[in-house]
């Protein structure tokens, strides 16, 4: 399905924990049926009269149901949009332009995949899990949160089995030098196929520096999410040289080894 404007009707809207709350959206053209997991779309947020319209927020989706047409988000609520979306209850009606960008890769012949995430990197890759399940591909994940109440282990997996390590700020087991080798055994001795990551620069770098074989979905600040505006660009490695790509449409999906920086701008 091409890109375009859709209208929606909120189905359920709900806090999962103190920071984080789940959408579900029923559309009228079939959307789920094209959208795959990594892809993003630019939601509406509710605006009153005393307001200023707010630029659309980019949203990852969190869930997928091609049997209703279902599209479900997880996001944290932190600032002035999400705090307006956060307004919407069920029967309201919201826009949101997509699906956007390029997606995870994936291949049901594949043994094992490895799903490194923190905090609402998480919600980007949870429609992995059911695609894995139901391919009947083994699942091992390293979850990171400030602390156990942020974890959202059961939102990531709902329902389908992994072996699962949960590492956090609260007691320091999240810091690098205690994820590596974490990480660096899970590679050695379960050799995935394939590992994945998002939410997080600095398991970035690691997974970078352990050579894994993977993709990261980029966290980026977008205003059109069209390409146009610039607003996204980072660096990347390409063929040994250095070059520029907009995350909003040639990713946010990327090989783990072509990410080389973020742009500094002024």
């Amino acid at each position: 399905m091409k890109v375009g404007t859709y209208s929606c009707t909120v189905m359920e809207h709900r806090w999962v924990n103190a920071r984080y709350k789940y959408l579900r959206l029923s559309c009228l053209a079939p959307l789920a049926r094209s959208t795959v997991a990594g892809q993003f779309f630019q939601l509406a947020c509710p605006v009153t009269e005393s307001e200023a319209p707010f630029l659309r927020r980019p949203m990852s989706v969190y869930g997928i149901g091609p049997e209703e047409d279902r599209i479900e988000f997880l996001y944290h609520v932190k600032g002035s949009g999400t705090r307006a979306l956060e307004r919407l209850r069920a029967g309201d009606a919201m826009t949101m332009i997509g699906p956007l960008g390029v997606g995870f890769s994936f291949s049901p012949e594949w043994k094992r995949v490895l799903l490194v995430a923190r905090g609402v990197g998480l919600a980007t890759m949870a429609p992995l899990v059911p695609l894995a399940a139901r391919a009947g591909v083994a699942i091992t994940s390293v979850l990171s949160a400030r602390s156990p109440g942020d974890l959202m282990t059961q939102e990531f997996l709902r329902g389908a089995s992994a072996s699962v390590h949960a590492v956090f700020d609260s007691d320091g087991s999240s810091a690098v030098e205690r994820v590596e080798p974490l990480v660096k055994k899970i590679l050695e001795q379960e050799q995935p196929n394939m590992v994945y990551t998002c939410g997080s620069n600095r398991l970035l770098a690691l997974l970078q520096n352990l050579r894994a074989p993977g993709e990261v979905a980029l966290e980026q600040q977008m205003a059109c999410a069209m390409g146009v505006c610039l607003s996204c660009v980072r660096l990347f490695n390409e063929g040994g040289d250095k070059v520029f790509r907009r995350v909003c449409c040639e990713g946010p999906v990327f090989q783990l080894g072509a990410v080389a920086g973020e742009v500094q701008f002024g």
